[in-house]
């Protein structure tokens, strides 16, 4: 029988979010928001509304919730947050995006005093005392990712084994960037 065909089969419908990865020219800081709503930073970004794409949406939120629109890059990682207690609501996809950002657009910054109530640069070397450890280890594997000019796959904020057994799943890879001029 087809898996169409048994209507007791049910599909998992997973929300879906997706965030953006903001990193000081150097990369050792992650730009971090102060939600009114949780006890610990985050980043910027936000559930995908219906019509959207998970890219539009980063785009959305980021105008939302700082008042600018800089350019949004590749996907770094996925992750596949499996339903649990502490996942408020159900399975969910979360993506982070590669955020650009200059000086002078750092500067227009405005949170917008509702939702989000500041921000700030957070050394990558403490996220774990700022925010939970999901996002921590997220946003370590996205900056790996960002370095190595790959998307990974996760599960529950964790690499999973590959087929040759290392760890990680790399779902795309990117030539090396040309050496600077």
């Amino acid at each position: 029988m087809a898996m169409s065909d048994d209507p007791t089969l049910s599909f998992v419908t997973p929300r879906v979010a997706a965030g953006a990865l903001f990193l000081d020219e150097s990369g050792e800081k992650v730009l971090m928001v102060v939600p009114s709503y949780k006890d610990y930073l985050d980043i910027p970004g936000g559930y995908v509304e219906h019509g959207e794409t998970p890219r539009q949406a980063v785009v959305r939120e980021v105008e939302e919730e700082l008042g600018i629109r800089p350019p949004i890059g590749p996907l770094l990682v996925t992750d596949w947050w499996q339903d649990s207690p502490e996942s408020n609501g159900g399975p969910k996809v979360l993506m982070v995006f590669e955020g650009q950002l200059d000086n002078e657009m750092e500067k227009q910054i405005r949170v917008d005093g509702q939702e989000i109530v500041d921000h700030r640069w957070v050394d990558v070397d403490v996220l774990d005392g700022v925010t939970i450890p999901r996002l921590t280890n997220r946003l370590r594997l996205a900056i790996t990712a960002r370095t190595q000019r790959s998307v990974l796959y996760l599960e529950n904020g964790e690499t999973t084994p590959t087929a040759s057994g290392g760890a990680g799943d790399v779902l795309s890879s990117a030539p090396p960037a040309p050496p600077a001029t």
